[in-house]
């Protein structure tokens, strides 16, 4: 149930930062719930090996290098998903970052109320 819940809110976040990020769209919260799910994978399985095998160059930038990973997974996410769309990489840097965001203030507000 929890993860059915966090599936909703991530949609949720998606369809949010899409709308308030110029130069991103989503085109339904169909879209944006399988946007959620493709990210999800897609940062559990190659977000990781990107991360060890980049963990040099992260600790050298301190952990800077970790948000360029991140902008790199939601360019591919884009390009994976059809009705996702991004004007670039500067639009898929604040998009990351409102989606990051908007997720800590509702996934901390609403799950914490067990």
């Amino acid at each position: 149930m929890n993860t059915l819940i966090n599936l909703l809110i991530s949609g949720i976040a998606v369809a949010i930062a899409a709308y308030i990020t110029p130069g991103a769209s989503v085109d339904g919260y169909l879209t944006a719930i399988i946007v959620a799910v493709v990210l999800a994978v897609v940062n559990s399985t190659i977000w990781i090996l990107l991360k060890i095998l980049t963990l040099p160059l992260t600790i050298l930038t301190l952990g800077l290098f970790s948000l360029f990973i991140n902008i790199l997974m939601v360019l591919l996410v884009a390009r994976i998903v059809p009705g996702f769309h991004l004007d670039g990489f500067f639009t898929a840097l604040v998009f990351a970052v409102i989606l990051s965001l908007i997720n800590m203030v509702l996934g901390g507000g609403i799950l914490s109320k067990k």
